[in-house]
Order: C-alpha cells, then sequence, then structure tokens
C-alpha cells in the first residue's frame, strides 16, 4: 500500500498544507491540538473537501481537484474510527457490524458472524452501545470497519478520553487486533507514548504543515525543529547563539558547550531531555552548568527537580532523577552543577 497525500485547504484564518507520502504500513501523525491533525483525516475520508491538491490511495485518485476528481466518502474505501467511536446507540452490536454491508442478507450474515468471532464479541450480538465497556465498544467500531475490509484505516486520537490504565490495556488490544490487516493504518495523536508505540513511519504537525518526518526512533533522537522536540517531549529547550562550528553559548544559563560534531548554522536552540543531564559536586567538568534548587516533587519511581541557572528570568530547569540516584542525594546532597552529556544535546532550528 502507498499513500500519496498533497492537500490545502484554508478555513478562517487557519491554513492547512500538507504534503504526506510513505509506503509504510503504520503511519502516525504527531501535533499539539488544532494543529489540522483530524482535518488531514477527514479529508483523506472525503468528509472535508480539500481547496486544492491530490490524495492517491495504492495508485488510485480519490481525490484531484485540477481533474475534478472528488470521490464520495463510500466510494473511497477508507475506514474512519472517531474519539468516541460514532456507533449507532439505538443498534445492536449485530446491527452495527453490518451497517455497512452491501452483499445479500447470507453474505452479510455471514460476514457479521465472523466479524463477531473474530472480534472476540461472543454473547454480546444483542447488547447495544450504551451496555458495552470502552474496550468492547472500540471492538465493535473496529468489527464493523473490517467487516467491509477497507484499503485504509484512519484513527483519530480513539483514547483520548480514556484514563491511562484503559489507555494502555486498548493500545495493546488496538495492536493485537489489527496485527493481521495488511493495508495502511494512520493514527493521529498528541499522545507521543502511543505514536511511538504504534509507528513505523512517523510524522510531525505544527499549524498545518508536516515539519518532519522519518522512522520515530530517529525522529525522537534527532527532531531538528524546537516545536518537534516538545512534541517528542523534551522539557528543556533554551536559545543558544554559535560562536564557532564546535561551540554555543547558552546565555540564560549562563554557560558554553562545546562539541565534537560541527554545529550547523541554523541552529537557534538546543534541547535537553530531563532525564539526561549528569550530576556533578565539586569543581565544574567541561559542559557545566551551575543551578540552584527551586522546587521538587517526590514521586513514587523519581524525583522531579526544578532548578534556576544564572538568569532569573529564564525558564525553569527540568531535572527529572531515578530513584538509586536519589539514595546517593541522600547521603551526599544534591550536586552543584549539572553536566550536559555531547550525545544528548540535540541541536535544534
Amino acid at each position: 500500500m502507498s499513500v500519496n497525500i498533497t492537500i490545502q485547504k484554508k478555513l478562517g484564518n487557519f491554513r492547512l498544507d500538507v504534503h504526506l507520502e510513505s509506503y509504510a504500513g503504520r503511519i502516525g501523525i504527531l501535533g499539539a491540538s488544532g494543529c489540522g491533525k483530524s482535518m488531514t483525516l477527514k479529508s483523506i475520508a472525503g468528509i472535508e473537501k480539500p481547496d486544492s491538491g491530490q490524495i492517491i490511495l495504492d495508485g488510485r485518485t480519490v481525490f484531484d481537484s485540477n481533474r475534478k476528481i472528488n470521490c464520495k466518502p463510500q466510494q473511497r474505501n477508507v475506514g474512519y474510527l472517531f474519539q468516541n467511536y460514532a456507533l449507532f446507540p439505538t443498534m445492536t452490536v449485530r446491527a452495527n457490524i453490518s451497517a455497512g454491508l452491501k452483499g445479500t442478507r447470507r453474505e452479510n450474515a455471514a460476514r457479521t458472524a465472523q466479524m463477531i468471532r473474530r472480534f472476540h464479541l461472543e454473547g454480546l450480538e444483542n447488547r447495544l452501545p450504551g451496555e458495552l465497556s470502552g474496550g468492547q465498544q472500540q471492538r465493535t467500531a473496529l468489527a464493523r470497519i473490517m467487516a467491509y475490509e477497507p484499503d485504509v484505516i484512519l484513527l483519530d486520537e480513539p483514547y483520548a478520553a480514556l484514563d491511562q490504565f484503559l489507555r494502555d490495556r486498548l493500545q495493546q488490544e488496538m495492536m493485537e487486533l489489527l496485527s493481521g490487516y495488511n493495508g495502511t493504518v494512520i493514527l493521529v495523536s498528541h499522545n507521543r507514548d502511543e505514536i511511538y508505540q504504534f509507528s513505523e513511519e512517523l510524522m510531525i504537525m505544527e499549524e498545518g504543515r508536516m515539519i518532519c518526518s522519518g522512522k520515530p526512533k530517529d525522529l525522537f533522537e534527532n527532531p531538528q525543529y524546537t516545536e518537534a522536540a516538545r512534541l517528542t517531549g523534551c522539557k528543556n529547550i533554551v536559545p543558544v547563539r554559535r560562536i564557532s562550528p564546535h561551540t554555543l553559548k547558552i546565555p540564560s544559563w549562563n554557560a558554553q558547550i562545546t562539541l565534537a560534531r560541527q554545529i550547523p548554522d541554523e541552529v537557534r536552540f538546543i534541547g535537553i531531555r530531563a532525564h539526561d543531564f549528569m550530576p556533578v559536586w565539586e569543581a565544574p567538568a567541561k559542559n557545566c552548568i551551575r543551578v540552584s534548587v527551586q522546587s521538587m516533587s517526590e514521586l513514587l519511581f523519581e524525583r522531579k527537580y526544578f532548578l534556576r541557572a544564572a538568569d532569573p528570568q529564564a525558564e525553569e530547569i527540568c531535572w527529572f532523577v531515578q530513584r538509586p540516584m536519589c539514595e546517593l542525594f541522600d547521603r551526599n546532597g544534591l550536586p552543584d552543577y549539572l553536566k550536559i552529556p555531547e550525545d544528548k544535546v540535540l541541536l535544534l532550528r
């Protein structure tokens, strides 16, 4: 399967300008609320009509503004799983699953029975959606989609309204249920953990456009852009000034760091993830910043320290420390400096 999308759409002051090309079976789109993720999915499904562009799914053009092609949603063979699953509230599980089928009554009954078995809904066939748990509703909605064998499945923040425990359980269940599906699945989310776990290829969106794409591991290790760094969980992003090909000044931390790798001209910020600082007592080593503790939060498995460097107007430094190191602090006291490991420095535009 391949997905090739180039679309533009203006809605008030917001402009969507998306280019997405991928052969991956599992695509994740990560972005903050309001960045255009859901509008992108609705455009693919045919619910929203772009102002211009093309949408090609596995070589089949379903939208082309120049050629006046705009297939109806039911002609695109795309399954859309909404946040609330969009089950018909007055129809049973069986009726919901069979709602989109177009075969004979016998064929539809056989296909529905197959989906009920596959998605472990036996015994629930005559229940209404309101009588189902969150996981049962999710399985029913997915069974309804899979019953007509779509080429593409779109997942629009399917876990957004769930608590963390249920979110983790249903996410794992969803991945197991989709394991035998050979089409393309596109998941949009603002949750970096579920996107990382799900995706073979990751796209990061900001204000209506894709700012970068690649393998999830590569983007988390080198997000390149400040917004991408924030979305992938980086807590410490500060402006820098490049003073040589290998040296950066960090004014708000009253520090300077030297890197073995060459620093590109366009670097304007650095990012340091909250778990990546190293404590230093007594004399500072290379690439260290002097800090003082502002506050601390005690959690079950770690402590979260909020520190100040030189500039009192600068944002606090977030430092997350695992339990074994906390025991060292209890014996030796808090460190005077934090070292920035060179391999943990994110160079950002």
